[in-house]
């Protein structure tokens, strides 16, 4: 059963503007600036970010720049907004009409790039700069969970690193349709996580997955918010 909480406010958007003047321009959209506030109607969280201060510190952000068992490298960032009342996880909806998951609910983040110099921590905020447009300077960074493998090809590092508001996005259009933010009291709520099973060509393939307000997280992204509670309660933090 999933649990009934207040809603989280979406970003107020500020404007619609072409992207002819960012570094970032692809030449394929428009940037949509939009404002995330400083405080949300979200529901209290008992988990404090301060207590995780060097909690991921140890874990290595090096990350083979080279196609390992047919799968490509990347890494994404999972930005934890420090809210006054209670943190929130920023997520993205991927446009309908990429080549990569389109449509999904994912972090933002995408394939390892030889000016990384195969590191997952620059290539998750660069990444994450040029879809979002959150500077490098709004995050600090925690360290990184374990690599995960898709099933599309790509083993992913996740970074994890601390927000707070408020701030201003530019998304862009060609990638991202939107942004939204999910409590981490939601993730951090057992309850909340669905285990999911599909018969594919005779072979039972399984998945999580979490629903918020509507939006049905699953795959990779559904993956690394299970993990990210669990390592949360193993190390004594909720």
């Amino acid at each position: 059963m999933i649990r009934s909480l207040n809603p989280v406010l979406p970003p107020t958007i500020i404007s619609t503007d072409r992207l002819a003047k960012s570094p970032y321009d692809k030449g394929k959209g428009l940037a949509i600036v939009c404002l995330m506030p400083e405080t949300l109607t979200s529901p209290p969280s008992s988990l404090d970010l301060s207590l995780l201060t060097g909690w991921r510190a140890g874990r290595s952000s090096s990350c083979e720049s080279v196609e390992m068992d047919g799968c490509t490298p990347a890494a994404v960032l999972v930005p934890l907004v420090d809210h006054p009342d209670g943190p929130t996880v920023l997520l993205t909806q991927r446009t309908a009409h990429l080549e990569h998951h389109p449509g999904q609910i994912s972090f933002p983040g995408g394939r390892l790039e030889e000016s990384d110099s195969g590191c997952a921590i620059t290539c998750a905020l660069r990444e994450t700069e040029e879809e979002i447009g959150l500077s490098p300077d709004n995050v600090t960074v925690l360290g990184c969970m374990d690599e995960r493998k898709t099933g599309t090809g790509f083993r992913v590092i996740p970074v994890i690193g601390i927000v707070r508001p408020p701030f201003t996005l530019t998304l862009d259009a060609f990638e991202v349709a939107e942004v939204f933010e999910v409590p981490v009291s939601f993730i951090c709520d057992r309850a909340n996580h669905q285990r999911m099973t599909r018969l594919v060509d005779g072979v039972e393939k399984s998945w999580w997955s979490l629903t918020w307000q509507g939006r049905v997280i699953w795959g990779l992204t559904a993956s690394i918010l299970v993990a990210f509670h669990d390592e949360l309660a193993t190390s004594g933090v909720l």
